[in-house]
């Protein structure tokens, strides 16, 4: 098996960025963001795959910004919508594998057991409705391509649920979370783990060789933003921590520009059909972040 040549985009974001690790040593890592690559301008993008001549491409950026996506849909429809499809387009010239990043949020919550990508979407928020678009031009497309959709990523860096509470607990004796939606919170570095595995597998020759479409890569069971926030705190030090109660909320009591989908647990059976790889519980995820 000959090493490939990839390109990342996206390299500063939470995944992006353990990607950098993950991949390098699965052959020549090319890794690029903005405002090297423009992502609102095709031709941009369209430069910098025809000039890297990859095998591999891994789209990690995006606009992941979801209550401003409301006010900001042409930026977030351009960056989550329309680039994914001008790297579907170059992939599928040069027979290069595309691995894309989706997300929960292309989902409504109304279902009460774990979605499975035969669900049907039905995007609640512009986010969604972006992130939706972009996996709808992958598969118009129809070159070679993985689809992850994700939820609830957070890790030790960027911005994310996970950092906010670590912050909040030192300032502050009671915090009101949100106990009414329902999701598996999954450390960035296990879905760059999972993605490199994937490919591993992808490129090995057995049975996921060949492999396409959507896969749900979250952490297993779920958890609200409550029960979330309440894990998080209660394995941080006693030392220097503020916060001695978590207090449940309705998310009527903590409104948003955008809406959530109130249950967005997803079954990643496929994932471990197609690659044998399974993630392990959000608990346990969240006590290897908090512990490295």
């Amino acid at each position: 098996m000959s090493p490939s040549r990839i390109l990342v985009f996206g390299k500063v974001g939470q995944i992006g960025w353990e990607l950098r690790r993950t991949l390098a040593p699965l052959g020549d890592l090319v890794c690029v963001d903005f405002p090297e690559v423009d992502f609102t301008r095709p031709d941009s993008i369209r430069q910098w795959i025809r000039d890297t001549v990859p095998d591999i491409i891994v789209n990690a950026a995006a606009y992941t910004a979801v209550d401003k996506a409301e006010s900001a849909t042409a930026l977030a429809l351009q960056i989550n919508g329309e680039a994914p499809g001008i790297m579907a387009d170059e992939a599928k010239r040069r027979g290069a594998l595309l691995v894309h990043y989706s997300t929960d949020y292309v989902f409504d919550g109304a279902k009460t057991t774990p979605y499975v990508e035969e669900d049907a979407p039905n995007p609640l928020g512009a986010y969604g409705r972006s992130k939706l678009a972009g996996d709808t031009a992958l598969a118009q497309v129809g070159g070679r391509h993985l689809i992850f959709r994700l939820c609830w990523v957070y890790g030790p860096r960027g911005n994310n649920f996970m950092l906010t509470m670590i912050r909040l607990a030192r300032e502050r004796e009671t915090l009101r979370i949100v106990h009414d939606q329902t999701g598996c919170p999954t450390p960035a570095r296990l879905i760059a783990e999972t993605t490199a595995l994937a490919l591993q597998a992808a490129r090995a020759g057995g049975p996921a060789d060949g492999a396409s479409g959507v896969f749900h890569l979250c952490c297993a069971g779920g958890t609200s933003w409550h029960g979330f926030a309440s894990a998080i705190i209660e394995q941080l030090p006693a030392a220097g921590r503020k916060c001695r109660t978590v207090e449940a909320i309705t998310s009527a009591e903590y409104p948003t520009p955008a809406r959530r989908p109130a249950y967005s647990v997803m079954s990643c059976a496929k994932l471990q059909r197609t690659f044998g790889l399974a993630l392990p519980g959000w608990r346990d995820g969240l006590r290897l972040v908090l512990e490295t």
